[in-house]
């Protein structure tokens, strides 16, 4: 690759350049006296003849607030102009070009306002080296110089050196950049400083030789030139703290601030948004792989506090806390046996470093599990598998892209020692893909490079760490001169490397665009923005010759471990929050917990009856992700768990617990029903044998072959993907080679006893039903294993029930008060909780015949029962929630939702009539368990109590319903 080709006109980064330029259109413009013009900025005189700010709009403010307020409007900013400001904001998010972007800039002010003279202020070393690489390379000098005729004169602030001279004199940089002249056409001038070195001492003392004869402390000569400043990274520097302070005295004409992240804004004038950046395809899309342990080995180990001798963690694992003190050289395996092999390596009082090189802070936690070395192997093995899949898909291309995999790693000696673990596992792993690949690849330039890798296997892979500065091997400073400076040799087709290993050092300021895959093998100890974690990753490859891919879906393959497996939705929230989407109106794919329990709290119901009202309208699946149109349905139903969200129909969330009134009187037409409906009852499963049950449990174990799970490691994948302006996570590819390893946690003996309690089924019946079903038990013997087999053969009871095996009812007891109806004597209630009855109101009327005087309920089929007027109709009543349970088979219940008392012709015989309400279009729309409940309610109501049972579909009409009955 002979380098990168620029792209000129990229409508994202042109309009960025546009909205800055738009800015300082019309300002009229002088020279500072006391300076020769050659050596200085023109400077802009807007702000002193606008005076003091004024808050009426209507006012006119100066060209300057002219110009800021159009291009906000014009960019659909909402933020407010701040005219006494000398600071521009431009937001981008990451990986869509911020440096190439204000470099253009640079360029455009110089050709149409003569600005020459700029200063670029980066947070960090590592960002300064980056900056630097792209403003000195070859592809970057000749893209701008065909444009515009010029290239960037640099002066790079570095730490002065002790000389032997007895005189101190101002840095090279500072000299050459404050002497350098307007007379230079050919060049502009940036200088180039980190905040390091705006802090320094350096920079602010007084030298003995100095400049113009006038200034002699540094900060003073730059100043003098009245420069225009480029800030990146803002967020690192805060307007209230040292660095700010020192940034002043270089007495900035303008601030430019490019960033994706700012501690609050100035004038900001362009946004590039999160949302944006995905949704444009200007980034890769993301896929997060979460490696997680199946059977809930979530422990979590915090550092808590520390007085400088001792450290204090705290133990959180399985609902239990234990706090342990550890001293340096001491073991973690007092907190956890499985951190036998990291020490307290030092600790003063607010910081520990642990053997490892993983710092901690105060609060800041990680996984004892995610440091057992399978866990890792998986991590690596999975990121590798994926790497040679992208790789074959890629360089067999007739232009080819090269793909390159990023792990970051804490423990580097695992990784730089001849033998260390994390470097024999990758080079045998990649070896492995290679020659499994070899056997069957037909491509010859493909096998050519295959052959190649397989020749050196170690020269696959290269790290670049801090320590690494002091380090002499050669082999090694290649390795990070291709990895920090030479991006073209890394994408080489002739270099085999394409595993790159680091300790976050390779974070901010460094990316490549050929990353496809980044693998965290251990936490980063703290919480990091996750866009910046992803940022190493984001931009848009480039081919092999160097031109950028744009026209094509490209993503991130993101590798973490359990310890951070709400990362996708930790992103999808930050890049939600940053583009200023409410994260309550993301798309999830699953009723969340946050979100049951603020329906409870808003709506007055509890989370079993949610459940119940959302499996009965085809909302949710059984593990609570959403159905399709799911989440719609919750939005509208349940307005007030989002912000801002009111409706009229629906009682404030602040109102007291709403009760709703009892039309008493109509109860003695409702008394023999309800008492009828409320005795007590048990199922009662008819088997003459035990055989025959040990044959149905066998036939059972059949048939969940393959199902049951493994205590082991597992992964998850999910994709971030854009939608209507917002991101949100799919899952579509959520089940990928699942069972990783097997890891049985039982005796035989102890599961059988355990199995054989839960599920109240005789010891040897068990036993001999895994013999004859041919069950490989002994790979699942786990605690996950029996909760599966409860769960399936509960469900298998209730959908078996009445076909493969009979139940009947039998009535119990008739003591049946106090009711949700009635105290314990048997009185009507004058009132009950209306969240019983109904979560959703209506201020419509109901019917005469209805049993309470205001319109509560649960469906709009529902709503439509209770308005209707029917003749016939004595009285009827919605069902109370939780009143009615009929037992139904696997340990499950059922409860009907309305009850009818009719009257016949004669005026004289009654009719007890109970309709169970399905707001779906027929029994094609019901799951399979509610059919199997309904068919247990019409075993019940048609055998034991004597009463009509009916199903109402949405379509159904109850007057229909009723005359049905009527006529019979």
């Amino acid at each position: 690759m002979k380098g990168f080709h620029f792209e000129k006109n990229l409508s994202h980064q042109e309009n960025a350049v546009q909205s800055t330029l738009a800015v300082f259109e019309n300002l009229q413009m002088h020279y500072v006296p006391e300076v020769d013009k050659n050596y200085t900025n023109p400077v802009y005189n807007k702000i002193e003849k606008q005076g003091n700010a004024i808050d009426n709009k209507m006012l006119p403010f100066g060209q300057y607030f002219d110009n800021i307020l159009n291009r906000q409007k014009r960019n659909s900013i909402e933020e407010k102009p701040k005219p006494k400001s000398n600071i521009i904001d431009i937001m981008m998010e990451t990986g869509t070009g911020k440096t190439y972007t204000y470099t253009k800039t640079i360029f455009e002010l110089n050709k149409q306002y003569g600005i020459f003279k700029f200063i670029v202020v980066v947070p960090t070393l590592s960002i300064k080296a980056g900056t630097i690489d792209f403003l000195k390379s070859d592809s970057s000098r000749e893209h701008f110089k065909e444009q515009y005729g010029k290239t960037l004169h640099l002066h790079i602030v570095e730490s002065l050196k002790n000389g032997k001279s007895k005189k101190s004199y101002i840095p090279q940089a500072v000299t050459s950049f404050v002497n350098s002249g307007n007379f230079e056409k050919n060049s502009i001038q940036v200088l180039i400083i980190n905040a390091g070195m705006i802090n320094s001492e350096t920079m602010q003392k007084s030298f003995d030789k100095g400049l113009f004869d006038k200034y002699t402390v540094p900060f003073d000569a730059i100043g003098a030139t009245k420069p225009f400043m480029i800030i990146d990274e803002p967020h690192k520097f805060g307007t209230g703290n040292k660095t700010w302070e020192n940034i002043q005295k270089m007495k900035p004409q303008f601030i430019l601030r490019y960033g994706a992240t700012f501690q609050g804004y100035e004038n900001l004038i362009y946004t590039l948004t999160a949302v944006d950046s995905f949704n444009r395809n200007l980034v890769k899309g993301v896929i997060g792989h979460i490696t997680e342990f199946d059977s809930g080995k979530n422990a979590i180990v915090k550092f808590i506090d520390s007085d400088g001798t001792e450290a204090s963690f705290e133990l959180i694992e399985n609902d239990k806390r234990k706090t342990v003190k550890l001293r340096k050289k001491e073991s973690l395996q007092t907190v956890h046996s499985e951190m036998s092999d990291l020490l307290v390596e030092n600790l003063n009082k607010s910081t520990v470093v642990l053997s490892n090189g993983l710092e901690m802070k105060k609060g800041d936690k990680i996984n004892p599990y995610s440091y057992a070395e399978k866990l890792q192997e998986t991590m690596i093995q999975k990121a590798i598998q994926k790497h040679f899949e992208l790789e074959k898909e890629f360089l067999t291309r007739d232009v080819k892209i090269k793909p390159l995999t990023l792990f970051f790693i804490d423990n580097i000696d695992e990784y730089r020692n001849k033998d260390g673990y994390i470097k024999k596992t990758v080079e045998q792993l990649a070896k492995a893909e290679i020659e499994k690949l070899l056997k069957e690849e037909k491509n010859a330039y493909y096998k050519a490079f295959l052959k190649k890798s397989l020749t050196d296997i170690s020269a696959t892979h290269g790290g670049y760490f801090s320590k690494d500065n002091s380090e002499k091997d050669e082999v090694i400073e290649k390795e990070i001169n291709e990895i920090l400076h030479d991006k073209q040799e890394m994408l080489s087709l002739e270099n085999p490397r394409r595993f790159i290993f680091s300790k976050w050092t390779l974070r901010e300021g460094w990316d490549n665009p050929n990353v496809f895959q980044i693998c965290k093998l251990r936490s980063s100890g703290s919480d990091i923005s996750k866009l910046q974690e992803v940022g190493r990753g984001l931009r848009l490859p480039v081919n092999e010759y160097g031109n950028r891919v744009k026209d094509e879906q490209f993503y991130l393959n993101y590798f973490v471990d359990f310890t951070e497996s709400d990362f996708v939705d930790s992103l999808v929230n930050e890049i939600n929050s940053k583009s200023g989407a409410i994260s309550m109106e993301l798309t999830p794919d699953k009723l969340s917990a946050e979100m049951i329990k603020k329906i409870c709290e808003l709506y007055e119901t509890n989370e079993e009856d949610l459940l119940q009202i959302l499996d009965d309208n085809n909302v949710i699946k059984r593990n609570n992700d959403f159905k399709e149109n799911g989440f719609t349905y919750i939005k509208h139903n349940y307005p007030k768990i989002f912000e801002g969200v009111n409706s009229t129909k629906i009682r404030k969330a602040t109102d007291n617990k709403k009760k709703i009134t009892v039309r008493t009187d109509k109860y003695s037409e409702l008394k023999d029903l309800w008492e009828k409906l409320n005795e007590k009852v048990i199922l009662e499963y008819k088997f003459d044998k035990e055989a025959e049950f040990k044959n149905l449990f066998t036939s059972f174990l059949k048939a969940q072959k393959g199902n049951f799970k493994t205590d082991g490691v597992s992964e998850r994948v999910a994709k971030v993907e854009i939608k209507d302006d917002r991101a949100i996570v799919s899952e579509a590819e959520s089940i990928y080679e699942r069972n990783v390893a097997t890891i049985s946690t039982m005796k035989y003996s102890d599961f059988l006893k355990e199995l054989s309690k839960i599920l109240n089924i005789n010891l040897s019946t068990i036993h001999q039903s895994i013999i004859d079903a041919g069950t490989e038990i002994n790979k699942h013997l786990n605690p996950t294993t029996l909760r599966i087999i409860k769960d399936k053969f509960d469900h298998f009871l209730m959908a078996n029930a009445i076909d493969k095996f009979s139940i009947e009812y039998k009535k119990v007891s008739n003591n049946i008060h106090p009711t949700k109806l009635t105290d314990e004597k048997g009185n009507v209630l004058s009132e009950i909780s209306a969240s019983d009855i109904g979560i959703f109101f209506s201020d419509e009327d109901v019917a005469q015949s209805y049993f309470f005087d205001e319109l509560y309920y649960d469906s709009e089929l529902e709503m439509k029962n209770i308005k209707t007027e029917i003749n016939e109709v004595i009285v009827f009543t919605k069902i109370p929630k939780n009143s009615i349970k009929i037992p139904v088979a696997g340990g499950k219940t059922y409860s009907p939702d309305f009850a009818y008392v009719l009257k016949f012709k004669d005026g004289k015989q009654k009719l007890n009539f109970i309709v169970e309400t399905k707001d779906v279009g027929s029994d094609d729309g019901l799951r399979e368990e509610e059919k199997a409940k309904i068919r247990h309610a019409e075993k019940f109501f048609g055998g034991l109590v004597k009463i009509e049972f009916r199903k109402q579909f949405r379509n159904n009409k109850i007057i229909d319903l009723l005359k049905e009955i009527a006529a019979m």
